[in-house]
């Protein structure tokens, strides 16, 4: 850098520049003023959906569905049986949870676009990844506490029915439902960024549910059966699907049970970490996609 170009603040030395205190005290506090902007978007948010109490609909129907499938497997299962219990909530609610999620993310841009609101947002001095990281932080925040609260009453049923033993492996299963949770909130976020309208949207989300909870197992199965795939085709038919990678973690605790795609997966020896570190990885980069695509708008 010349002496013509150079800031009156910064030092040289051997025809280097040095970044002045000031200039890196600027960086420092914009970042910090990010940060803000992004937690006060995201508290924002989550009181919208304490106000909007879909918050209080999804606690209601996690905890209708935790309570009658823990009901009606204890009575299946016979005394002790927990295990297949658990099993069965997590088979069944490798369909719900997902679903839930992405009826809550579908909206989360296009709804605020649509009303002008997001217009005004974005009219802020902030970068967009503050807008998609702070909505998406408050409406998870929501469906987190939905989550966690709508299955304790499973819990406490299941706790009574088969014993104080199934504590464990119950909160295994529902901190592998969370993290399902957060994933596919992050795809509806995804989906709400990419669409310009609600019900585009919506058609996005219900392609999504469709695909990854329906149509890729079955398809993903018929081809290890029909080509007979190797165990790093399985193990890739199951890191690209969240709802695949919440089975592998879920029921890796009851290996003999398991079945479908996380049986064959037990075989291919695929690791938990493994399959952990992809479902956050579905969680993190839909949030980054969105949040590029919206910086291009």
């Amino acid at each position: 850098m010349t002496e013509s170009t150079r800031p009156d603040d910064a030092e040289t030395d051997g025809g280097y520049v040095r970044e002045s205190p000031a200039l890196s005290g600027d960086t420092a506090n914009g970042a910090r003023d990010a940060l803000g902007k992004t937690w006060a978007l995201a508290t924002r948010e989550y009181r919208l959906a304490m106000r909007r109490r879909w918050s209080l609909g999804a606690t209601l129907v996690f905890a209708a569905f935790s309570v009658g499938v823990v009901a009606f497997g204890a009575s299946t299962a016979g005394p002790g049986r927990f295990d297949a219990v658990l099993v069965s909530l997590v088979e069944l609610g490798v369909y719900l949870v997902p679903l839930v999620a992405l009826a809550v993310g579908y909206d989360a841009i296009v709804g605020p676009e649509a009303s002008g609101s997001l217009a005004l947002v974005r009219s802020l001095p902030a970068p967009a990844w503050t807008v998609v990281v702070g909505k998406y932080a408050g409406r998870a925040g929501a469906l987190a506490g939905s989550l966690l609260v709508g299955f304790a009453p499973g819990l406490v049923l299941v706790a009574a029915l088969t014993g104080p033993a199934v504590v464990g492996p119950y909160a295994v299963v529902v901190l592998a439902a969370l993290l399902a949770a957060c994933g596919f909130l992050a795809l509806g976020l995804l989906a709400s960024t990419v669409a310009r309208e609600r019900t585009h949207a919506l058609g996005l989300a219900l392609a999504a549910w469709l695909w990854f909870v329906l149509l890729h197992e079955l398809l993903a199965l018929g081809a290890i059966a029909a080509l007979d795939l190797s165990e790093t085709g399985v193990v890739v038919a199951v890191l690209t699907n969240p709802a695949a990678c919440f089975r592998v973690l879920a029921l890796a605790q009851f290996d003999a049970l398991a079945g479908g795609l996380a049986a064959i997966v037990r075989e291919a020896g695929l690791s938990t970490p493994i399959a952990l570190v992809t479902a956050l990885t579905w969680v993190a980069g839909p949030v980054a996609l969105a949040a590029w695509l919206l910086e291009r708008r």
